[in-house]
């Protein structure tokens, strides 16, 4: 695979973080972006203190989407509406990797999945980019796995989505992170299942102490 200009839309939470270093050390070039430019370029210069040889920058959401080859939506399920609508224009013919898993968390319950009108946050998300290649992964991926450069992950990828080329590109990228495999999940509908089960290993990982993730056995 080439290298490829990936941007990451609110790039400066953990799951944001945790994906843009594991890109970088593969020689990705990276944009972090962020609502203000100074969060996205702090970011930024925490990624080149992990992998000084990365192409590492950032700045406004708006800014860091330019030019991108693939672009990696990392906020919460409450900022996707307004976030996507700023967005539109700038990311037409971009293939996006939506990452957002819709979720509340209630005392005494934990983790629980949030009911999305739209069936799915990625098929919420296609709709409000009907000129973009919309995919869906790496819900269910531990940060903190992410971070921890020195190890691999152990985990698989499901990867949904209806533009094939889009996301066979997103189960290479999937496949370039230590330890892990990318896997065919289907229509961009099952996105909705995979979102869901997010919910249960955050649920798990609070119950057992630990940092849980998923393998597909079988295939």
């Amino acid at each position: 695979m080439t290298n490829k200009k990936i941007a990451f839309v609110g790039g400066t939470g953990p799951e944001g973080i945790g994906l843009a270093l594991r890109m970088a050390t593969v020689g990705h070039e990276i944009m972090i972006g962020s609502r203000t430019d100074e969060r996205g370029k702090e970011v930024a210069e925490r990624i080149l203190s992990d992998v000084p040889e990365a192409k590492v920058d950032g700045g406004s959401n708006k800014a860091a989407v330019v030019g991108a080859d693939v672009v990696f939506l990392t906020f919460p399920y409450a900022g996707q509406e307004e976030t996507l609508s700023i967005l539109a224009d700038d990311l037409k013919d971009v293939v996006i990797c939506n990452v957002v898993a819709p979720l509340n968390f209630v005392k005494g319950v934990g983790a629980v999945a949030q009911s999305v009108p739209g069936n799915s946050a990625a098929e919420e998300a296609a709709l409000a980019l009907p000129n973009s290649r919309v995919v869906s992964a790496f819900q269910n991926m531990s940060a903190e796995k992410l971070m921890e450069l020195d190890k691999p992950v152990e985990s698989d990828v499901l990867v949904c989505g209806d533009d094939r080329e889009a996301k066979e590109l997103v189960i290479e990228l999937a496949n370039q992170i230590d330890g892990v495999r990318g896997l065919d999940g289907g229509a961009l509908s099952n996105s909705r299942y995979v979102e869901m089960l997010t919910s249960l290993l955050i649920n798990l990982n609070r119950l057992h102490k630990t940092q849980t993730s998923i393998r597909v056995v079988g295939l």
